[in-house]
């Protein structure tokens, strides 16, 4: 957690907020106060200064003391008595105090004054307005000294009539001197107010920021992946339900968060363990996950990072971009496998990601490995197709040579014979293939049943070259017949493995030029099991035909095989039957050189199954 700088912490905001508010309030207060207490003091001692020079102008002007018709004698006293007068006016007031005739001219003055200004006249203006007759006449004044003072002029009026003037300048420091020593205790107690102010915001502060910080940190934790620590709850109040409720939201966001990985592992092992390959993309169409099915059908090891659904599957864009606008398809794609040297068809499914509110948000390839079934499609279509020539080319013969027959060809009886042999040919060849069709869904049905019993190796080996004696003389092919000794019987269907051998037996002759050689042999190989391998110095059979050369109807060479009777599902019987045995046949052949067929059989004690 990063740390707060000290002007962004909320407990430094909450203090200075709480601090500019009640400097606010009190300096609001404070100027209101000080300039009530202004102009009250002021008021009052203006108010005081007037009432006094109103006492004096009252009695000047009821003692006919500035009488213009006074004897020598008479201004002596006069002036005596003023001086006087004004001296006690001084002692009560402290102020200047100038007695005035009406002319203007100093009579008595203050002990405070400058004694050399009697007998001078007063030019002040409001001494000129007082003469005049004006009663109001008052102002402050500054002096040099900076000192502050309040002047009043008044007139004296005796009988009507103006004889004098009262002139006073009293000195103000008194009420602002009272004035700052309010001032200086109103600061000292702003001061005072505000550093208690400040201790008791730190003290409330703490116990609302205290919680905030726990908040933070529990979110932090959150954020980093913890969720075993709790904020503490320290009271029913709005932080304390926030608390509580923090502390309720992190368990039910542990609780989603678990359920959410486990889904997500789920996921992923579905993902890594499916059959089927999956691509999922963005918006773009870029691929973001895959599995491993997926990379290993498209023979990547790993996907480049913004590598495109299409340039994965190497098709074109149009499908992508159909999907992306919501459209869903499915495509067949070829692909050559590293490690095969055939062609994998995949079935590629596009299916877009909707979300809601959001419209398409990606799209979803999933690819299925249909190559087994396009195999067996395939298969199936040219077993149809076989086993519909097969049947069609014999009927198509007895039909002609019915028709033959019934438009006369009964009544030339050599002809006649020829044509009904060849109906009987073909007829049975029909029969065969007929049987052995019936053979080979028996297999598939698993409806066969082996007949198990105890065989004599070298007298079944030699009972196939028997049956076989008189094809042998015709192309003079000599044949060599081999058993081990420590195995000369084995637990197997007789009747089976003796239509395995025949067919294997005649394809031998049948591929064998004259004067060539055929070699059986059986023994137990190294594998514990029983090897039966016929041997032969024949035509051979092409590389290009050995993975197919036990598929049914398959024949390396048609016309020939058709002419030899075969139908051409001898080895594919063959097959089946060693299969049931819980054994395996092999071919190895070269061309002009000779094949080799092996029948592996597992060696299965008397009255028990193949392991």
């Amino acid at each position: 957690m990063r740390t707060v700088g000290l002007f962004r912490s909320i407990q430094i905001k909450l203090i200075m907020m709480v601090l500019l508010l009640i400097l606010i309030a009190v300096q609001l207060i404070g100027v209101y106060f000080i300039s009530t207490m202004k102009s009250s003091l002021i008021n009052s001692f203006t108010d005081n200064l007037n009432k006094q020079t109103n006492l004096l102008t009252a009695y000047l002007s009821t003692s006919n003391l500035l009488s213009d018709n006074k004897d020598a004698n008479a201004l002596v006293g006069t002036e005596a008595t003023l001086n006087a007068l004004v001296s006690n006016f001084d002692t009560i007031s402290g102020a200047q105090v100038q007695v005035l005739d009406a002319g203007g001219k100093v009579l008595a003055i203050s002990n405070t004054s400058p004694q050399v200004n009697i007998g001078r006249k007063n030019t002040s203006l409001l001494v000129s307005r007082a003469l005049q007759g004006v009663r109001d006449n008052e102002e402050e004044i500054i002096d040099e000294d900076n000192t502050r003072s309040k002047v009043i002029a008044k007139p004296v009026i005796s009988k009507g009539k103006i004889v004098g003037a009262i002139y006073i300048v009293a000195s103000m420091n008194e009420p602002y001197q009272t004035m700052e020593n309010i001032n200086r205790i109103f600061v000292s107690a702003t001061l005072l107010a505000l550093g208690l102010t400040a201790i008791l915001g730190v003290l409330l502060a703490g116990t609302i920021t205290s919680p905030i910080k726990a908040l933070t940190r529990q979110a932090t934790a959150v954020a980093e992946g913890r969720f075993d620590e709790r904020v503490p709850v320290f009271g029913k109040d709005e932080i304390g339900q926030l608390s509580a409720a923090f502390n309720d939201m992190t368990d039910r966001l542990s609780d989603a968060l678990s359920i959410n990985e486990e889904e997500k592992e789920k996921l992923s092992s579905i993902l890594s363990n499916m059959s089927d390959g999956v691509l999922a993309t963005d918006e773009l169409g870029r691929v973001i996950v895959t599995n491993r099915r997926a990379k290993g059908m498209l023979g990547f090891k790993e996907l480049e990072d913004g590598v495109t659904l299409s340039e994965a599957l190497g098709i074109e864009k149009a499908p992508i971009a159909d999907t992306l606008q919501g459209t869903e398809s499915s495509l067949l794609l070829n692909r050559v496998s590293s490690d095969q040297e055939e062609d994998m068809v995949f079935r590629v499914t596009l299916t877009p990601i909707r979300r809601r509110d959001k419209g398409v948000a990606g799209a979803i390839a999933v690819l299925q490995d249909v190559t087994e079934m396009e195999k067996l499609e395939q298969s199936r279509r040219e077993f149809v197709a076989n086993v519909s020539h097969e049947l069609r080319t014999p009927l198509t013969t007895i039909k002609s040579y019915a028709e033959a027959l019934d438009d006369g060809a009964l009544d030339e009886p050599p002809l006649a014979d020829r044509f009904v042999g060849v109906i009987r040919s073909e007829t049975e060849r029909m029969i065969r293939l007929v049987t052995d069709l019936l053979h080979l869904s028996r297999f598939d049905s698993r409806r066969n049943q082996l007949r198990r019993q105890n065989t004599d190796l070298s007298e079944m080996l030699e009972e196939v070259v028997d049956r076989f004696s008189f094809q042998l003389r015709q192309k003079a092919i000599t044949v060599s017949v081999k058993v081990e000794n420590k195995q000369n019987t084995a637990w197997l269907d007789r009747d089976g493995i003796d239509q395995v051998l025949d067919n294997l037996v005649s394809n031998a002759i049948k591929y064998t030029l004259d004067g060539g050689s055929i070699d059986i042999s059986a023994k137990s190989n190294e594998t514990g099991q029983l090897a039966i391998a016929i041997k032969d110095t024949g035509i051979g059979i092409p590389k290009k035909d050995l993975n197919r050369i036990f598929e049914r109807f398959y024949r390396v060479d048609k016309a020939r095989s058709r002419n030899m009777g075969g139908t051409g599902l001898g080895l594919s019987i063959a097959r089946e039957i060693v299969r049931a045995h819980g054994g395996s046949i092999t071919l190895e052949s070269e061309s002009n050189v000779g094949t080799v067929v092996t029948v592996l059989l597992p060696i299965v004690q008397e009255g028990g199954e193949p392991a």
